[in-house]
């Protein structure tokens, strides 16, 4: 029944966007306003209606080249899933400087709103939306992004934006308000004092950076991104995280203490149920990263060049020399600024490196991991995480001593596109 209710719920909100989107003249600027393109041709999938094709002449003329993109302009996707190291990873590309646009997290709004009490996410429905709003957003458009924030933007202006302070693009002189009496923004601006984030700014510092990342754990599916991908107006590359799947479950232990109470129940009491039904999420996890990335390695046309897999235990036991990789990737010049970052945030002391913080010692943080997962978990990520594991390069282990046996590395030498 809730499914039910929850299909319903999400059949309205692509309604009421639908509705605004085709009648309301967007405030956000002049040259951001969305018309729907009678050219664009419905997407071959079972999917009702958020997608939202912008017309290349609501833009600024000018800075397009011919065939959509401005030259050079470049469009990076970070996919990764909770605790790989994405927010350390992100900083890589936020601390470019001023040339660089970053969001951390946007989706977060995206799948609260469609999470319906203990139903969930409508996944089939999610992955269609979240294309959509990440399209919007690339293009400096956050029009589709306010339908999904709570309390809802007025006038184009919020105080709700999820980890707004982890972009410094939106913290930056000519995006920051004054301070508004009474209104408090739980993630505001520790660079310097502003008010609630106005959003027209935003979309208008957005438009004059060169580059524009956007740092995600809630994309899972790389399929679902090939729209995005052949948008003749983005240039995108995708760049996947992985990270031992062991370690994963090890880390969302300790930050996500009250989900994982079944986890630690099992670790002291006795067996694990293998038909549990989150040990079967874990495995749905494992299987959708894997896929993902099976299919990125492959290279078709569409992701030709595209498409770079990274280990998190590669970057933090080389964070400089994976860092200059993916910026080769991108084609992104890599600025003294960031490589500054790196340097002082790959050596941080022990109680810098925090459960949240991006800053880390990167060489310690590969394999701290293995003392505090009990083997008998680490059997259990082995059996259902296996076939990822062994794509990714990660070797198992068969008891306890090996585990704790620091000498004897769990990870292969790989080479990924």
């Amino acid at each position: 029944m809730r499914n039910k209710y929850a299909v319903i719920f999400i059949c309205i909100v692509a309604l009421v966007i639908i509705e605004k989107e085709n009648n309301i003249i967007s405030r956000v600027s002049d040259k951001l306003t969305l018309r729907r393109s009678t050219q664009t041709p419905e997407p071959p999938v079972p999917y009702n209606g958020l997608e939202v094709m912008e017309d290349n002449s609501s833009y600024p003329e000018g800075i397009y080249s011919e065939n959509g993109t401005q030259a050079g302009r470049k469009h990076i996707l970070l996919m990764a899933t909770t605790r790989t190291g994405s927010s350390f990873v992100g900083e890589f590309f936020n601390q470019h400087g001023g040339n660089m646009f970053y969001l951390f997290e946007p989706l977060w709004h995206v799948e609260r709103m469609l999470s319906i009490g203990k139903s969930g996410t409508n996944s089939s429905t999610s992955v269609w939306v979240y294309r959509d709003v990440l399209q919007h957003l690339f293009l400096c458009n956050f029009s589709m992004l306010e339908h999904f924030i709570n309390p809802p933007p007025r006038d184009h202006v919020t105080p709700a934006l999820f980890r707004r302070e982890s972009s410094m693009a939106l913290c930056e002189e000519q995006v920051c308000t004054p301070v508004v009496k009474d209104i408090f923004e739980r993630y505001r601006c520790r660079t310097r004092r502003c008010g609630p984030l106005n959003l027209t700014l935003a979309s208008e510092a957005c438009l004059e950076k060169q580059h524009r990342v956007i740092k995600t754990v809630r994309v899972r599916q790389l399929d679902t991104l090939r729209s995005l991908v052949e948008d003749p107006r983005l240039d995108i590359k995708l760049i996947q995280l992985v990270r031992d799947p062991r370690a994963i479950l090890a880390s969302r232990m300790v930050a996500f203490a009250g989900k994982y109470r079944n986890w630690k129940s099992w670790a002291v009491n006795g067996d694990v149920p293998i038909e549990d039904e989150e040990v079967k999420r874990l495995e749905g996890n494992c299987n959708n990263i894997r896929i993902s990335a099976e299919l990125g390695l492959s290279q078709p046309k569409w992701l030709k060049k595209r498409y770079m897999l990274v280990r998190y235990e590669d970057i933090a036991r080389y964070p400089m020399q994976k860092a200059a990789e993916m910026y080769n990737f991108t084609e992104i010049p890599m600025t003294t600024q960031a490589r500054d970052w790196i340097l002082r945030n790959t050596h941080a002391s022990a109680e810098a490196s925090g459960v949240y913080s991006t800053q880390k010692n990167s060489s310690e943080q590969v394999e701290k991991w293995r003392r505090s997962i009990p083997f008998k978990l680490a059997q259990v990520v082995q059996k259902v995480c296996g076939p990822t594991m062994k794509l990714f390069g990660y070797r198992f282990v068969d008891s306890e001593q090996t585990l704790l046996n620091k000498s004897f590395s769990l990870l292969e030498e790989k080479h990924f596109i």
